[in-house]
């Protein structure tokens, strides 16, 4: 039987958290004189109460742990817990319930999908929050990554189990201050970016919530123009540079920082992701230059942005880049596909699991030739086992038929085959826009049906739970034991 005290108490945390930056929006609402300082107000205080009686009422005198089951709910119920205390103020301000969901879902796993319009002239107060919401949930992504998937085993991810000693006081310590760590390094990105951003001509408010919307890779914008309203190639290039810096390991940084710079330059992801964005931007830019007749000054700046936001899964746009030309389409949709490494706030599949599945084709092509052949099987100078591979590829296989399900189902919701099979992508991947003139970079997701977009919500947290840790959720013999 499952002892869900450890998991309440640990989502009575999560719910107080989310009940005090939820004073930041209510300050700024107040500060500026608009009525909805009010909804932020009551939901901060009934996130922050049911924080507290969650806290007091399982509280124990022995040190907090938890088993692999327990691991499990965590990650799936504080993601949910997030997601529903997230959209608590946007009911208040006359979003509807289904909408204000889907908005706060998009933003906790830093998808960037929308269903509100008219963002120039919103309340500053629901904007805020919702960059705060993509910022929460970048931190989160990178702990889940670091800290937690490892343990659970999902997709590939016990590779990148940090080395901790035997005993389990001293494993939550390390984790601890891992994870302070990776808060003040993030923070710290945060704040370089937002300066920056001012320095080059954004007012204090934009750049507040563009730099937390870009170091965690979500792309929500202030402004219904996204990035393009500021039209400014330096601002963009800060970003571009940003949203790379947030696909990166955020623990190989601290491993630099603590003395060891070439870990994060010699590590295979690292290199592989930064030489494949290259190439592409590189290729892509030459392209642009010859079919729009523009220089290749203006088709580099335009294609580094506009490919490093979709490949990073950010999702902010400068242009409908859908409309560069015959193949675009067809490129960015591929480029979803790709996604960040791991351990960053970047969403889809990422790099390493297309090493990993490299590295078993390759060997499976060579039994093939020689049937009694031994090929050894190493990432990153670290053996491969044959729990990681199966892993990875149940991975493949569980992402690609939640496309496949996903796809048939918005078709039967009345939407055509482009917009059904690019709206399961994007939500599933966790890159934002999609394709077509409904969902694509100058549309957003408003006049979808309330059953279409229940379908991508829960997309969305299936991919930022990397499909199989929500699934495990499903099996019975979960509940067995």
């Amino acid at each position: 039987m499952i002892d869900f005290r450890p998991v309440i108490h640990i989502m009575g945390w999560i719910s107080a958290m989310i009940g005090g930056l939820l004073a930041l929006p209510t300050v700024l609402d107040l500060s500026v004189g608009n009525p909805d300082w009010r909804p932020f107000l009551a939901s901060s205080l009934l996130s922050f109460f049911i924080g507290v009686l969650l806290v007091l009422s399982t509280r124990q005198r022995k040190p907090l742990s938890l088993d692999l089951r327990q691991a499990f709910l965590v990650t799936i119920f504080g993601w949910f817990t997030v997601s529903i205390l997230g959209a608590l103020p946007m009911l208040g301000v006359q979003i509807g319930f289904v909408d204000a969901v889907f908005e706060s879902v998009s933003g906790i796993t830093t998808t960037g999908s929308t269903i509100l319009t008219g963002l120039d002239a919103l309340p500053p107060g629901l904007l805020l929050w919702r960059a705060l919401l993509q910022w929460i949930g970048g931190i989160g992504i990178i702990a889940m990554a670091t800290l937690i998937l490892p343990m659970l085993r999902v997709g590939g991810m016990q590779l990148f189990k940090i080395e901790s000693s035997d005993t389990s006081s001293e494993k939550v310590t390390n984790a601890i201050t891992t994870m302070w760590m990776l808060m003040l390094l993030y923070l710290g990105l945060t704040v370089l970016c937002g300066v920056l951003y001012y320095a080059l001509g954004m007012n204090g408010f934009d750049a507040a919530t563009h730099a937390m919307a870009t170091l965690s890779t979500g792309g929500f914008s202030t402004h219904d123009a996204s990035f393009g309203y500021f039209d400014d190639l330096a601002l963009e290039w800060v970003a571009t540079v940003f949203m790379f810096l947030g696909s990166l390991p955020f623990l190989l940084y601290i491993r630099a920082i603590q003395g060891k710079p070439r870990t994060l330059f010699h590590d295979s992801q690292v290199r592989v992701f930064f030489l494949t964005l290259t190439l592409i931007i590189l290729a892509v830019s030459v392209w642009q230059a010859e079919t729009r007749a523009i220089s290749i000054q203006e088709a580099f700046a335009d294609t580094a942005f506009n490919i490093t936001s979709v490949v990073t899964t950010t999702g902010f746009a400068t242009e409908d880049y859908t409309q560069w030309g015959f193949g675009a389409s067809g490129l960015f949709l591929v480029l979803m596909f790709m996604g960040g490494c791991t351990g960053s706030t970047s969403g889809s599949i990422k790099i390493y699991r297309y090493q990993i599945l490299h590295i078993i084709v390759r060997a499976h092509v060579k039994r093939l030739i020689s049937p009694h052949r031994v090929v050894p099987l190493s990432y990153n100078g670290k053996s491969v086992s044959e729990e990681v591979s199966f892993s990875v590829l149940a991975f493949f296989a569980v992402f690609i038929a939640t496309i496949a399900v996903v796809t048939i189902g918005l078709s039967f919701m009345g939407l055509d085959i482009v917009t059904a099979y690019s709206a399961a992508v994007t939500a599933i991947t966790n890159v934002g826009p999609g394709l077509g003139n409904v969902i694509g970079p100058a549309g957003n997701f408003a006049s979808l049906t309330d059953p279409a977009k229940v379908l991508l919500t829960i997309t969305m947290l299936a991919g930022r739970l990397e499909v199989l840790a929500l699934l495990v959720a499903f099996d019975r013999d979960f509940w067995r034991y």
